[in-house]
């Protein structure tokens, strides 16, 4: 959902997007460390989002990151400095990096290394908010994101794991359900509730339009359905 954007400098110190890649000045083999720097970055998502689904996205990535590379405590060090930054509180943010020893070659979260030289990535959407924020007065997706489409498709038994029981579950879908769909089916299957819901297939976020045939889910595979904790949806 979000776009694949550049930072630059401009004249008065902020931090503006482009497109391209995000750029690494000095970042070079030596890898040399310098401290945080007190700025902002500005981006633009390809897809505005509300400000409940930039927290699913960064809830998503601070939970699933640790179980693909790198440290689970550095990662904790890189979220919470990662906040105090978002807070403006830099030196917050630099003291947390200093104590789990994390370089940052860069001056920014995008890439840090940490004592052993291991590399850590932090997405742009988990440091700031993009410009394109948009104001859903429920919180929630758009019904049209969660309607039935016109054609259902060829029915599919989809085998899902939830992560509160840790057992495996058969819903019946169509092809051409989407995502959202098929979340509104487990609600009324097993009284989950759709705001709770993010399903992962293949170590990826399944996204609310894409439709079930283009997820690709491989007839027995098991398709992960992490469900929050919190007993409120976001605002």
């Amino acid at each position: 959902m979000g776009g694949c954007i550049g930072i630059t400098r401009t004249r008065s110190g902020a931090i503006e997007e482009s497109s391209g890649t995000v750029s690494r000045p000095n970042s070079g083999g030596l890898r040399k460390n310098q401290s945080l720097c007190h700025e902002t970055i500005r981006w633009k998502s390809d897809v505005p989002l509300t400000e409940g689904q930039l927290r699913s996205k960064r809830d998503e990535f601070w939970d699933t990151a640790p179980a693909f590379e790198g440290r689970k405590e550095i990662w904790d060090a890189l979220r919470a400095a990662a906040v105090a930054a978002e807070a403006m509180d830099f030196q917050l943010a630099q003291a947390i990096l200093d104590g789990a020893s994390v370089s940052v070659p860069n001056g920014y979260l995008t890439e840090c290394y940490d004592e052993w030289g291991t590399r850590y990535q932090v997405p742009i959407y988990c440091l700031s908010a993009p410009i394109n924020m948009v104001k859903e007065a429920s919180g929630r997706d758009s019904p049209a994101d969660c309607s039935e489409p016109v054609e259902a498709g060829s029915e599919m038994a989809l085998r899902l794991r939830l992560s509160t029981t840790c057992k495996d579950l058969i819903l019946s879908v169509g092809s051409k359900h989407t995502i959202a769909h098929c979340k509104a089916k487990l609600h009324a299957q097993e009284s989950v509730e759709v705001w709770r819901q993010r399903w992962f297939y293949g170590g990826k976020l399944l996204g609310d339009r894409l439709l079930v045939e283009e997820a690709k889910i491989t007839a027995g595979y098991v398709v992960q359905v992490i469900v929050s904790t919190d007993p409120h949806p976001p605002s």
